[in-house]
C-alpha cells in the first residue's frame, strides 16, 4: 500500500524521546521542506504534539518498502541529531489499511491518552494544514486528510466518545482541585495561549480563583484569552519576578528549552515562606526542568502524569470507542478501495486512448474511401469491421492466454468483465 506511517506517542515512548523528536511550530516548514525533497517521497504530513510526533507518508506502489522504512528513520535521526537506532523499538511503522484506521483513530481521539479528547482533531487539522502551506500533500494524502475530518464528524455525531469531560485539560485541572481543595484563595499562573490553555481557561473559570496571571511571548495572543476569563497579562521574562505570587502553574508552549527552572522555583519558595506549588507541565520538549521536582513542598506533573488522573467517566467513552472503530473500519475500507482505483486509472486512460486511435485510424480509413468515390454501404460495413476487429484484437488474446495458464480465477473475471455468459 502506498500510505504508510511513522510515529511515537505515549504509548511506545517517554516524554524524554518524544521531545527529542518533536517539531515545534517554527521548525516545521523545514522538516516538510526536507523530507519532501526525499527521493522516495511523493507526499508527506508531519503531526507533533505533547503525546505523538506521526509522519504520513504516500509513495509510488513500486517502491521498496524496506528501502523507505530505512530511509525515513535515518533521516528523522539526522534531522533531530540523535542516533534513531537506539530508540528503534520505540517506534511504530503502520502502512496500508493498518495506517488509515490508525489516523482516523488519532483523528476522533481513540488513541489519545485521554480518551475522545477533542484537541487531537484541532492538531491533525494542523498539520494538514503546514503541509497544504508547504505544497508537501499528494492527492493520496490530501484525499486520504478529508476522508479523515470526515469520519471524526461521523463519529463525534453518532456517538458518544465526546461526553463526560476528560480531557488533558480536564485532567490538569482536576490535580489541582484535588491537591488544593478549595480554589478562592488561590492563584494561578497559565503560561502559553494556545489551544491546550485555552481549555484549561474554560476549566478554570467555574472554580474562582483569586487572581490568573497568563504568560505569553506575545501579548495579542493573550489578550485573546481575557474574553474567556479575568485575568492579569505579563511577558515571559515576567515569570521570574511573578511565580512567588502564584500556587498554581500550568505550562505549554512551544518552546524548545525550559522556560521555568530549578533555581527560579528555588527563590521563589524563599519568597512564599515554602507554601506548596504545583507546577503541571503540558509542553513537549518540556516548559519546566524536571529538577524542580526533587524540591520540598513542589508537586510537578508531566503529561505522561495525567494517564494517572483521570478514571472516571471513561466506560462510556470506552463503548463509543467500540461504536467508532466499526465506523473508522468501513470508512477506511472505503478508502482503500478508492486508493485501489487510482493504482489502475492509468491503465483504464491508456486504454480509452488505445481505442480512441484506433477509432481515428479507422475513421480516417473510410474517409479516404468516400473521397476516392467508394460506395458508402461498403465503405460503412468495411470499417464497422475493421472497428470490430481491432478493438477486440488484444482482449481475445488475453482471454486466449488465460485460459492456457490455468488461471481459471482470472479467466471467469475477465469473461465477466467482457460481459460473456460461462458454460
Amino acid at each position: 500500500m502506498s500510505i504508510t506511517i511513522l510515529g511515537v506517542n505515549h504509548k511506545t515512548a517517554p516524554v524524554s524521546l518524544r521531545e527529542k523528536l518533536a517539531f515545534p511550530n517554527e521548525i516545521i516548514d523545514k522538516a516538510l521542506y526536507s523530507l519532501y525533497q526525499h527521493p522516495l517521497v511523493e507526499g508527506c504530513v508531519i503531526l507533533s504534539t505533547c503525546n505523538r510526533t506521526e509522519i504520513y507518508l504516500s509513495f509510488e506502489h513500486q517502491i521498496d518498502y524496506l528501502s523507505l522504512k530505512q530511509s525515513v528513520e535515518s533521516w528523522l535521526g539526522q534531522f533531530h541529531h540523535i542516533d534513531i537506532q537506539h530508540y528503534h523499538d520505540m517506534l511504530y511503522w503502520k502502512q496500508g489499511q493498518q495506517a488509515v484506521e490508525h489516523l482516523m483513530s488519532v483523528a476522533c481521539g481513540i488513541d489519545s491518552m485521554v480518551l475522545g479528547e477533542p484537541q487531537i482533531l484541532g492538531q491533525v487539522k494542523q498539520a494538514y494544514c503546514y503541509a497544504q502551506q508547504n505544497n508537501s500533500l499528494s492527492l493520496k494524502l490530501e484525499k486520504l486528510f478529508q476522508t479523515v475530518f470526515r469520519v471524526a464528524k461521523i463519529v463525534r455525531t453518532e456517538t458518544k466518545i465526546g461526553s463526560n469531560t476528560a480531557s488533558v485539560a480536564y485532567a490538569a485541572c482536576l490535580i489541582a482541585r484535588n491537591l488544593f481543595k478549595t480554589t478562592q484563595n488561590l492563584n494561578v499562573m497559565l503560561v502559553g495561549a494556545g489551544d491546550t490553555i485555552e481549555l484549561i481557561a474554560r476549566y478554570l473559570k467555574p472554580h474562582r480563583f483569586n487572581h490568573v496571571i497568563v504568560a505569553n511571548r506575545t501579548r495579542e495572543k493573550a489578550l485573546k484569552l481575557t474574553a474567556l476569563i479575568d485575568a492579569e497579562i505579563i511577558s515571559l521574562p515576567d515569570i521570574a519576578n511573578r511565580l512567588k505570587d502564584v500556587d498554581i502553574v500550568i505550562s505549554s508552549t512551544a518552546s524548545p528549552l525550559p522556560i521555568i527552572g530549578k533555581g527560579m522555583v528555588e527563590r521563589s519558595l524563599l519568597a512564599r515562606n515554602n507554601r506548596q506549588m504545583l507546577f503541571i507541565d503540558l509542553a513537549v520538549p518540556r516548559d519546566v526542568e524536571e529538577e524542580i521536582s526533587k524540591l520540598d513542598h513542589v508537586h510537578l506533573y508531566s503529561v505522561d502524569d495525567l494517564q494517572k488522573t483521570v478514571e472516571n467517566n471513561l466506560q462510556q467513552r470506552m463503548v463509543a470507542a467500540q461504536e467508532a472503530q466499526h465506523i473508522i473500519r468501513e470508512q477506511a475500507e472505503h478508502f482503500l478501495d478508492w486508493l485501489k482505483t487510482r493504482s489502475v486509472i492509468d491503465y483504464v486512460k491508456q486504454y480509452r486512448q488505445n481505442a480512441e486511435s484506433i477509432q481515428r485510424e479507422q475513421e480516417e480509413k473510410a474517409l479516404n474511401a468516400f473521397r476516392q468515390g467508394e460506395n458508402i454501404e461498403d465503405v460503412f460495413a468495411e470499417f464497422s469491421r475493421r472497428l470490430t476487429n481491432k478493438l477486440i484484437h488484444a482482449p481475445t488474446q488475453t482471454l486466449l492466454n488465460a485460459s492456457t495458464h490455468d488461471c481459471d480465477d482470472c479467466f471467469k473475471i475477465l469473461c465477466k468483465g467482457f460481459g460473456l455468459k460461462g458454460h
